[in-house]
């Protein structure tokens, strides 16, 4: 059993994660802005009203803790207009954090077309995706490389398009730059992976792509 933070946990991947992460037997801290609503009970779980750009919430947040996830999302479609600095903002307040914490992994969603993943959308998609996602993902790409830059044992989780599907675990994990294509991926099944990697080395270090 891992004592494990979930940052971004009240809705979406975050929320899956918690219930999954749960479910393993694992005691988790969920931290988000609206924790109260989230809706679990479970013994092994204390939900933390906190903001994931307040140091003093994340340092708080991160006592007696063993392995981070972190689940950030853009909360409207407004927001994809306008400049986005929430997830590097946010990684470099973590990454931080849990260097000077001493705590080595973290587990961290931002999804296919960040950072080197973007060579590997289609010509056809670019365009459609660089106006609609290209603020998110320039940010997102920023997040990687505090990640990668850091002295974490890290891994970054890139899905495809996310849909509210069930939890299939059929789902591939594309590990090798020259397999990485986009896809789509049930939010249930990429926490399937982050709560995996929670007792898995295999993805140390690695920027793998989920998807059908």
């Amino acid at each position: 059993m891992a004592h494990v933070l979930i940052i971004g946990a009240s809705k979406g991947i975050g929320l899956e994660t918690t219930k999954q992460a749960l479910e393993g037997g694992h005691q988790v801290r969920a931290l988000a802005r609206s924790a109260a609503g989230i809706g679990l009970s479970d013994p092994h779980l204390e939900n933390i009203q906190g903001d994931a750009l307040d140091r003093r919430d994340i340092e708080a947040a991160l006592d007696g803790i063993d392995v981070v996830i972190q689940t950030l999302g853009i909360s409207s479609l407004g927001d994809l207009l306008r400049p986005v600095h929430l997830f590097s903002d946010a990684t470099r307040i973590l990454v931080s954090a849990m260097e000077g914490k001493a705590i080595k992994r973290l587990i961290c969603v931002t999804g296919f077309g960040a950072g080197d993943s973007r060579a590997s959308i289609s010509c056809l998609q670019r365009l459609p995706f660089q106006m609609v996602f290209g603020r998110t993902y320039a940010d997102k790409s920023e997040q990687e490389r505090l990640i990668r830059d850091s002295s974490l044992e890290w891994t970054i989780a890139r899905p495809g398009v996310l849909t509210n599907g069930k939890r299939t675990r059929r789902y591939k994990i594309l590990r090798e730059a020259s397999e990485w294509r986009n896809g789509i991926i049930s939010r249930s099944d990429v926490a399937d992976f982050l709560v995996r990697q929670i007792d898995d080395q295999a993805c140390i270090h690695r920027t793998p792509v989920l998807v059908y």
